[in-house]
């Protein structure tokens, strides 16, 4: 998601005329990005899937597509999350609240697809339960410390209600550690070592450490469990950490704790509360 910052320069104000319907059509819209979203002559853009397409209280008359665009950068493919907003025949990216200074760009997220709904990534609570929350989550973000932790126990205590789906993100230009941890924590849910993956909210540790053979020991000094650096080095593990960061970006996430309540995003990260009396 960082390269792609650095490929594309998304304008906030330009706005380019197409069809008159709601929603152009695919040749429309890649025409769009070509011209207004792509400035990097190295990037060709290929084409553009619309994910989702949504009305939202407050912008009446607008249409937002949630969209995927098919990018080729030095021979390597790459699938970028790009948002739309579309009203009487014209386009743009960002619509800004003047009176607020808002971007509603920040403030729209896709629906969850019932596919990210896994057993892979079911970590706590019944998957049959009344409610699903989904988490995307670092375990060095202090805003995950506080947030996460008691999501983790409120599922646990209330499994029928809330079962908790968790997506890795670590946040690697922050924390570069959490590169190493999510790797043990994935490996640990593996073996149905729950109450690992939740201590590692509670770790201390130097977020900058890179040393693998020094974050592992403080991981079995500080949690009790022992893993080896093969272990969290498998081809899987790896195409594991990849798949989380592609559903991120299909979800437009840029930062942690990002909460999902029954598909839709949870704003305050709190929502999950109302389900407990």
């Amino acid at each position: 998601m960082l390269l792609m910052l650095k490929l594309l320069t998304s304008i906030a104000v330009a706005t380019i005329a197409v069809s008159a319907n709601t929603q152009p059509d695919n040749k429309l819209l890649l025409k769009y990005i070509k011209k207004n979203i792509v400035k990097n002559p190295q990037v060709e853009a290929k084409g553009v899937s619309v994910l989702e397409s949504k009305s939202i209280e407050g912008l009446p008359g607008w249409t937002v597509l949630l969209t995927t665009m098919d990018l080729v950068y030095q021979g390597k493919e790459i699938h970028a999350p790009e948002m739309m907003f579309i009203k009487d025949g014209l386009i743009t990216g960002h619509l800004i609240n003047l009176q607020t200074g808002n971007d509603y760009r920040d403030e729209i997220k896709p629906a969850v697809p019932s596919n990210m709904y896994n057993d892979a990534h079911l970590l706590f609570g019944n998957k049959e339960a009344k409610h699903k929350i989904l988490i995307f989550s670092d375990p060095l973000c202090p805003f995950c410390q506080e947030v996460v932790p008691d999501i983790f126990k409120t599922a646990k205590e209330h499994p029928e209600t809330m079962a908790v789906y968790y997506y890795h993100l670590p946040l690697l230009s922050l924390h570069p550690v959490s590169g190493i941890l999510t790797r043990v924590m994935h490996v640990a849910q593996e073996e149905g070592r729950t109450d690992i993956v939740a201590k590692m909210y509670a770790l201390q540790i130097d977020p900058r450490e890179t040393n693998l053979k020094k974050v592992l020991e403080a991981v079995k000094k500080q949690t009790g469990y022992e893993i080896t650096e093969a272990q969290i080095n498998q081809a899987k593990v790896i195409k594991a950490m990849k798949s989380d960061e592609e559903s991120a970006g299909r979800m437009m996430v840029t930062g942690t704790p990002t909460v999902y309540i029954d598909g839709e995003w949870d704003k305050t990260r709190d929502g999950y509360k109302k389900f407990i009396k």
